[in-house]
């Protein structure tokens, strides 16, 4: 099941896209990014008497949809989870959801008796009713002996923080940027009976998202599909707490392109790799390159490039070969011709 952002097609006013359950979910419950039953948010702030509406052309996106406000949405989408969870628990079948709630992402609509006044104060006031509603879906988990036995659930994020909102604590950038604030973001793995080790805070491995489907595989014993090759790579042992270890390969980044100035830079890096213990940044074309060490710099403080020549070049065709294989981002342009 998935009940939450999609992302994935379907967005505003693409009406094109593929249905979520193409994808092979049996139940969707989306917002307003996505083809499918969906929940859309009605905005209120104190000393407002009518709710409003954005993104109301989301409304001929799938099939029906309901107004609610934006401050109860991760409710919604908890209490379309839990029902598909039981229902499986009674058919003695196992199950995958994706609950993936937006109201952590801005514009920040807080319940209006919890209303902020400055952008971090909204945000706080949405994190705390997120945690609210995700810590019913953990009450429900531990109130039944065979998913307290057997589920397995991780909580992670897509970027790093928004400027104003979030922090990144030691890391430089926020989210849209490719340093290690925008694009590194924590990994909480929760299982009452499944964890080797509690409290345990791992923050050696280097670890992608794109190593979750193999990972989750692995552990669930499920066979890989025959003649699908993944990107990322099952790392079962890191994931619960067993090893320290990282994936093998290297992993890349690619900025938004309609994002080269944000957040009062100028001109932030356009693709980045993460190999080993380094972490190289460029434009596209291969110049101004940027290379830190992060055993020894993870705040990235200190551009080494100028002293290590032959990393600079192997890892500069490696990310800009990866660039040239990747479809183009037409995010920029797209952008101009709506404007």
């Amino acid at each position: 099941g998935h009940f939450g952002k999609w992302h994935m097609g379907g967005q505003r006013d693409v009406n094109d896209a593929p249905f979520i359950s193409e994808y092979g979910f049996d139940e969707s419950l989306t917002n307003f990014e996505g083809m499918g039953p969906k929940l859309l948010p009605l905005t209120l702030k104190p000393g407002q008497q009518e709710p409003g509406r954005i993104w109301a052309d989301a409304e001929r996106l799938g099939e029906g949809y309901r107004w609610m406000q934006r401050s109860k949405i991760t409710e919604g989408f908890v209490d379309a989870a839990i029902p598909f969870m039981k229902k499986a628990v009674e058919q003695d079948k196992p199950f995958y959801v994706n609950l993936w709630p937006d109201d952590v992402h801005s514009p920040f609509w807080p319940p209006v008796d919890r209303w902020g006044e400055n952008k971090r104060e909204l945000y706080l006031s949405v994190l705390q009713e997120a945690d609210r509603q995700l810590g019913k879906l953990l009450k429900f988990i531990r109130g039944d002996d065979r998913l307290r036995e057997n589920t397995i659930v991780l909580v992670c994020s897509d970027n790093g923080p928004e400027f104003g909102a979030g922090a990144a604590g030691p890391f430089r950038g926020f989210k849209t940027q490719l340093y290690e604030g925008g694009v590194r973001s924590s990994l909480v793995v929760w299982s009452p009976a499944l964890l080797q080790r509690h409290n345990y805070v791992n923050t050696t491995s280097v670890f992608s998202a794109i190593d979750l489907v193999p990972t989750l595989l692995t552990l669930a014993n499920v066979k890989q599909p025959e003649g699908v090759t993944y990107d990322g790579e099952a790392l079962p042992d890191v994931l619960m707490g067993r090893s320290d270890g990282s994936r093998s390969a290297p992993m890349f980044f690619r900025r938004p392109p309609d994002r080269d100035a944000f957040y009062g830079d100028n001109d932030l890096p356009d693709l980045a790799v993460r190999d080993g213990k380094w972490k190289f940044l460029c434009e596209y074309d291969g110049s101004e390159p940027e290379l830190y060490d992060m055993d020894a710099d993870r705040a990235e403080t200190k551009n080494v490039a100028g002293d290590h020549a032959e990393t600079v070049a192997r890892l500069t065709q490696k990310l800009l070969a990866w660039h040239q294989s990747m479809p183009p981002d037409n995010g920029a342009d797209f952008v101009k011709k709506r404007e």
